[in-house]
């Protein structure tokens, strides 16, 4: 028994070493805030009443029943006053039941189906919002990491250059400036370091927030940049972004709006059976029609008015959001295109110069023809553009994300 508790205990303990812990890829990150991100539950909660009022558009109003006691005393009569329907002169019962006009249902339905749809667009619209924030942030946590982890090993080449030039003095080759300028430039990485640690709390936090967990709750760091995918067709997919569908929404909702104003203008139709009991007996059955008699137009041409003047509104908002949408993937795509081109730039031609250079100083501080603030400065140049090469990589990182969140994803 106690065997197989060791074995059961050892295949879950290598099924959690083997599930990746959050943080350390976006998926996991992505595949929590859905499942636990408060604003996204609250608008599918939103979307689930949205479809019920579908049904609720396309349903009858409550029938009406009223009784009518008719002579309760009996015409003065020796017979005293009575409640009772069997006891009294005669009771009349009516039913009615109220009829829209013809098409004024499928109307109100459709206007229902159509807001429907806005609830649906506005969930994968807060979706894609949501999971947007988390990409930047995700990618910025990752260029904060590695960003710290070179300044690190920076400084630890600071170090030993530090070591050298106290040699060096210590021999009577070098001078004590260069001692000095070498610990200045230790303390301006350790600095540096310190600020990249606070930048690091801040979006520890910020991540935290995004997932709906303690600001403090622990989080691996991310393991690598997210692989970004090829661009799509950029001009045919800007009416696929949620919000443009909600647009199409709501113009449509607009349009049944105005339609259901012009039916407005006809009456609705009250159907009533009313049977009239005396003593025990129903004695008579009559029928009742009713009608309301639409006679204030000008109230009625005032709704019409404003539902005309809505759907000019919704289709005017539609387009002013197109035109935006497609301003911003314009924009986050030309930042896309600049940031790949400088990191291309960088890793194939500055990287590999400013190495070249550190190692030509380092080669002539140790002959003495280069002087030690030199060869700081060649070794500040590697660290200048590898912080560039990681930048652009953000930069990137950070456009694609603006790139789906105007596509749609």
């Amino acid at each position: 028994m106690k065997i197989l508790l060791l074995v059961l205990l050892l295949i879950a303990g290598t099924a959690r070493a083997e599930e990746p812990q959050l943080g350390s890829n976006l998926n996991t990150l992505l595949n929590y805030a859905r499942e636990h991100n408060p604003e996204f539950s609250a608008s599918r909660y939103e979307a689930e009443a949205a479809q019920l009022k579908v049904q609720l558009a396309g349903a009858y109003p409550d029938p009406v029943l009223r009784m009518e006691l008719m002579n309760i005393t009996n015409q003065g009569s020796n017979k005293s006053a009575s409640l009772l329907p069997s006891q009294i002169g005669s009771t009349r019962y009516l039913l009615m039941q109220s009829v829209p006009w013809f098409g004024k249902q499928d109307l109100q339905q459709q206007v229902a189906q159509a807001q429907v749809a806005q609830s649906s667009s506005v969930v994968s619209s807060t979706w894609l919002e949501l999971s947007s924030r988390i990409k930047s942030v995700y990618a910025q946590q990752y260029y904060l990491a590695s960003r710290t982890q070179l300044t690190r090993q920076t400084l630890d080449l600071v170090n030993n250059l530090t070591q050298i030039a106290q040699t060096r003095y210590a021999n009577g080759i070098g001078s004590q400036q260069a001692v000095i300028r070498a610990q200045l430039e230790a303390g301006n990485l350790r600095s540096e370091l310190l600020e990249l640690d606070n930048a690091q709390h801040h979006a520890h936090s910020q991540m935290n927030a995004l997932l709906s967990r303690p600001i403090d709750a622990p989080l691996t760091e991310p393991s690598q940049w997210r692989a970004l995918p090829a661009l799509p067709d950029i001009s045919t997919l800007v009416s696929q972004n949620p919000l443009m569908q909600s647009a199409d929404a709501k113009v449509l909702a607009a349009e049944k709006s105005l339609e259901l104003a012009y039916i407005n203008r006809y009456p609705n139709l009250t159907l009533g059976i009313a049977p009239t009991q005396v003593g025990n007996t129903l004695r008579t059955w009559d029928l009742m029609f009713e009608f309301n008699l639409p006679l204030q137009q000008d109230s009625r041409r005032a709704q019409e008015q404003e539902a005309n003047a809505l759907l000019s509104a919704a289709k005017a908002r539609k387009v002013a959001l197109f035109n935006q949408l497609q301003a911003n993937v314009a924009e986050s795509l030309s930042g896309y295109e600049t940031a790949q081109r400088t990191e291309s730039l960088t890793r194939q031609q500055l990287i590999p110069q400013a190495e070249l250079t550190y190692q030509s100083a380092l080669a002539g501080y140790t002959t003495g023809s280069v002087d030690f603030p030199s060869l700081l400065e060649a070794q500040r140049q590697i660290l200048n553009v590898k912080q560039q090469q990681l930048k652009a990589q953000l930069d990137m990182q950070l456009r694609f994300a603006e790139i789906e969140l105007n596509l749609g994803e």
